[in-house]
């Protein structure tokens, strides 16, 4: 049976500060997947852990557990699981913004290895010099997540391709391009073993056609590696959900079938 998106594990409401839209309220988020028919949706804000040390960027020291948890309890209806759970944040230092007590209190946990638009914080400013450091650092963070002691079962690894890789969209490819397959076989491996989520991610899926090879490497390789799969719009207003579109193309262009999903 083909794979079905019924579900969105990541989605930011206006108390992520990259969003602040009054409209995205969690009200409107739960309309959102009534409208699409979706089983399950999960609210996962910017976050870090106030108890975990290693935050020196502002706008996540102000994001922090208490803050996000504005947003309890979450409104349910009868058709829609509500989760609460969070995109956190991993620094340069390859420390990653979630305890394991916030862990168990959350339902989901997107951790982004892609933020390197943020040199000085997210990456050193030596991994952020070119292609070939941003390839290394993208092996190297992955490996760093997938070496710490965290329940994995309920661990998303957000937009693999996300555009934040580069600056540039030329850059961003050449990066992706110098991952080598080998490293990419040992790290879905790894995740597939710890039934580690990947995300396909809506804005991700938004490549040209001449792209698409570049792009969706690393998820061919995952299936290949029989890693479970999970859509996210990582929807920021409302206008962002029309972008669910990009998942059916993504599907189509991977083949997935039911049993490549990733279930929460």
């Amino acid at each position: 049976m083909k794979f079905t998106f019924d579900h969105d594990l990541h989605i930011h409401s206006r108390l992520s500060l990259c969003s602040r839209d009054e409209k995205q309220s969690p009200e409107n988020i739960l309309r959102y997947a009534e409208h699409y028919q979706f089983n399950t949706i999960c609210l996962t804000d910017h976050c870090w852990d106030e108890t975990v040390p290693g935050c020196d960027f502002e706008a996540y020291q102000a994001q922090n557990y208490p803050y996000i948890c504005q947003s309890k309890p979450l409104p349910q209806s009868k058709n829609v699981r509500f989760l609460f759970g969070c995109e956190t944040e991993m620094n340069q230092f390859f420390t990653v913004g979630i305890s394991k007590e916030r862990c168990a209190e959350m339902d989901f946990i997107n951790i982004p290895i892609t933020h390197m638009h943020f040199p000085g914080f997210s990456i050193s400013y030596e991994d952020a010099a070119n292609a070939q450091t941003r390839a290394k650092a993208w092996v190297k963070r992955f490996e760093k997540v997938l070496d710490m002691d965290l329940p994995f079962r309920k661990i998303g690894m957000a937009h693999l391709t996300c555009g934040l890789i580069a600056p540039q969209r030329d850059v961003y490819l050449e990066t992706l391009q110098c991952i080598s397959s080998e490293d990419m076989q040992r790290l879905f491996r790894k995740a597939s073993s710890l039934g580690v989520g990947i995300e396909l991610n809506a804005n991700d899926m938004a490549f040209s056609d001449e792209e698409a090879a570049v792009v969706l490497r690393p998820y061919y390789i995952a299936k290949e590696c029989k890693c479970k799969f999970y859509c996210g719009s990582d929807a920021h207003c409302p206008n962002d959900f029309a972008k669910v579109g990009n998942f059916s193309r993504a599907i189509n262009l991977l083949g997935l079938e039911e049993t490549d999903k990733f279930c929460v």
